[in-house]
């Protein structure tokens, strides 16, 4: 890969994965329905740093997704950084709260988390088809770079 300069991540927000999760948790609780959920998703979303155009490439492709998802992992076992977008809004917000669980974390502590976020707050039921599968090749490109790297 050329030497690209990453963007700034906002990430780690907290210091572990269970503190990330926890905080997720206790962030979607304090909305009464799914369409207040969805906008914050989106406003999550926004948050997330584009990437470098050379970035945005087949390469960095996630393949598994209905949107167009670019991830690019860098780092050893000691930690792995993620970036990626979407160019779908709600997709972005996913895509936010899993780097915000896995990013700038060990690859063993990524290897030993499981994204037990997604069912507690009620994600899984809300999800289409699509965009479950999607969660899932983002979820399985974290871990498989985790456990590249043990």
């Amino acid at each position: 890969m050329n030497a690209i300069a990453a963007p700034v991540s906002p990430f780690p927000t907290e210091a572990t994965t269970r503190e990330a999760q926890a905080a997720i948790r206790d962030e979607f609780a304090f909305f009464g329905d799914w369409s207040e959920r969805y906008q914050y998703l989106i406003d999550l979303g926004r948050k997330l740093p584009d990437l470098p155009a050379e970035w945005k490439s087949e390469e960095h492709r996630l393949h598994g997704c209905q949107s167009m998802v670019w991830i690019v992992a860098e780092g050893d076992a000691n930690r792995l950084d993620f970036h990626a977008i979407s160019d779908s809004a709600i997709v972005s917000g996913l895509i936010y709260l899993a780097l915000r669980v896995y990013s700038g974390r060990s690859a063993r502590e990524i290897a030993d988390t499981d994204a037990d976020y997604i069912g507690d707050i009620g994600l899984a039921r809300h999800l289409s088809p699509t965009r479950s599968n999607g969660l899932a090749a983002l979820l399985g490109f974290i871990r498989e770079r985790a456990r590249e790297q043990l």
